[in-house]
């Protein structure tokens, strides 16, 4: 989800790398085994906000299955 929610974006495959690895040292340093999809996808979130604002609401709309132009209106006010 991550790859399609950033393709054709100005957004290199080193920033992508350095995304997951934020993320895999995120977990490490928690020392967690197991993590929730929706954590998961909410760290996702976090970072693509201030890496592409494009990206993120791609990312988003799949992964919060926006079902209405409001909600899909109140992630774009998030990032306001």
């Amino acid at each position: 989800g991550l790859l399609i929610a950033c393709a054709k974006r100005p957004i290199t495959p080193e920033k992508i790398d350095a995304l997951i690895a934020s993320i895999e040292a995120e977990l490490r340093n928690a020392q967690r085994t197991e993590i929730k999809s929706k954590d998961l996808g909410d760290m996702v979130l976090a970072r693509l906000a201030s890496l592409d604002e494009v990206a993120y609401i791609r990312f988003a709309s799949v992964y919060k299955d926006f079902q209405s132009v409001e909600e899909f209106s109140r992630a774009l006010g998030e990032l306001g």
